[in-house]
């Protein structure tokens, strides 16, 4: 087993590049891409030949969604974000910023060497990285890894709605595996959350349904069980954007406008809801819903004309 982090990165220090949000720019493209903290080439992984390995792949880079390969090897995907999926194989992964996952891949080449490739999706300037995956007592190289389209949407969507949950995998559950049918229930509630970009007093900021966040001098947490009045109002943000926030690119004129609030919305306790992400920006989003396990249905591409 290997844990491989990988992530874009800056040479210009954090403080320089808060100072270049501060002055209402954004962040440059990043510099490289490292594997496990290591440059192009630097990382080393060896292994034994028919054994089968298991790689926790985490993307800990700050903006840049990341393609993961392992030269002339395939890969099964068996975990995302500590939920079982479906065993599906796969000759390379999209890994999102913040995204971790598992797969397995078994040693059965010819002993050698090969290259695990990392480059950069859907940026301007595609970056490229690699670790070296050694066989023991082997020497030399497969040879150049593959190359990808760094800017195949479709590649990249299809992929994601390839990814199952496995209902048969994992331990004891409130209802007997596999029966418990998500499709049968009915939905309370649909929450619709567009993000866009904008700017707030000359700083660039993303917001969802045209509310950007901002945290409350009292901790939120602190301020229900209290029942501290004034640190923040319940449906602050809406349950579906404005129209003039379901369209914005590069988050640029009048329809990006934004407003800072801590945004918090109610909710029902048991309650069964229905969540459409919207991203109409020409760069990719990632959301984290924290301390959830969410059940995902589909995916669409909204193609602009």
């Amino acid at each position: 087993e290997f844990t491989v982090l990988i992530g874009d990165w800056y040479n210009t220090t954090h403080k320089a590049l808060q100072a270049m949000l501060d002055d209402g720019k954004l962040l440059p493209s990043p510099d490289a891409i490292l594997i496990n903290g290591k440059g192009p080439g630097r990382a080393n992984f060896t292994v034994e030949q028919g054994k089968t390995y298991r790689l926790r792949v985490s993307n800990v880079g700050l903006r840049s969604t990341l393609n993961f390969m392992i030269q002339d090897h395939n890969v099964t995907l068996v975990e995302v974000e500590g939920t079982h999926t479906v065993q599906n194989t796969y000759t390379s992964l999209d890994v999102h910023a913040g995204q971790s996952l598992s797969v397995l891949f078994t040693a059965d080449r010819p002993a050698g060497g090969y290259h695990i490739a990392v480059s950069s999706r859907f940026t301007n300037q595609t970056l490229n990285s690699t670790a070296v995956l050694r066989y023991a007592g082997s020497t030399g190289f497969s040879g150049p890894p593959r190359a990808l389209n760094q800017s195949d949407v479709d590649f990249s969507l299809n992929q994601a709605r390839s990814i199952r949950t496995n209902l048969t995998a994992s331990g004891p559950r409130p209802n007997p595996q596999g029966s418990y049918h998500y499709g049968s229930i009915n939905v309370s509630r649909t929450i619709r959350l567009a993000n866009s970009a904008g700017q707030v007093g000359g700083k660039p900021r993303y917001g969802v349904n045209g509310v950007s966040y901002v945290d409350a001098d009292t901790p939120l947490k602190l301020a229900d069980y209290y029942n501290i009045s004034g640190v923040y109002r319940m449906g602050a943000i809406p349950d579906a954007p404005a129209a003039s926030h379901s369209g914005t690119q590069n988050g640029t004129g009048a329809d990006a406008a934004l407003k800072n609030a801590t945004a918090v919305m109610d909710s029902d306790h048991r309650s069964f809801v229905e969540v459409v992400f919207e991203n109409s920006e020409d760069s990719l989003q990632s959301w984290h819903l924290d301390g959830y396990s969410v059940f995902v249905a589909g995916y669409v591409h909204i193609k602009s004309s």
